[in-house]
């Protein structure tokens, strides 16, 4: 019988599967799936003052996550962590850098940065959820 389990965390035997099955399509469609996850840190005297973190994988690196402490914000933390991501991404012979935020986070700030706007999905109920889904190539 069939048994599906809820799971906010996975154990390493979970992730090696996830990879190993990635790799497996991948090579059988003839590309190369490669994922890794990154992160860079900012700190300030040793504290952490911000976070960017993703993966790359096939031709792209994907942000998942940019944090910056509420003090921090409007020091260019968050525009020099992007450039580190950017910077891996030209290193690494990637083609793009994708994203997704929303409105009431930081669609203006990626834009400044040199992303572009694929695609934008309203949300009718809460426009601040409106989500933003953005590229910037290489």
């Amino acid at each position: 019988m069939l048994n599906i389990e809820y799971s906010e965390k996975f154990d390493d035997d979970i992730y090696s599967l996830i990879d190993t099955e990635f790799s497996k399509f991948a090579d059988k469609n003839g590309v190369v799936c490669d994922y890794t996850s990154f992160g860079f840190i900012a700190k300030e005297d040793n504290k952490v003052v911000g976070v960017i973190r993703g993966h790359s994988s096939y031709n792209e690196v994907h942000i998942s996550d940019l944090i910056i402490l509420e003090q921090y914000r409007n020091s260019h933390i968050g525009t020099r962590l992007v450039e580190a991501v950017e910077k891996y991404c030209a290193d690494n012979g990637f083609e793009s850098i994708t994203l997704s935020t929303y409105d009431f986070q930081a669609p203006e700030f990626y834009k400044k940065c040199g992303f572009e706007v694929e695609f934008i999905r309203e949300n009718k109920k809460n426009p601040k959820l409106t989500k933003y889904f953005l590229i910037k190539h290489f």
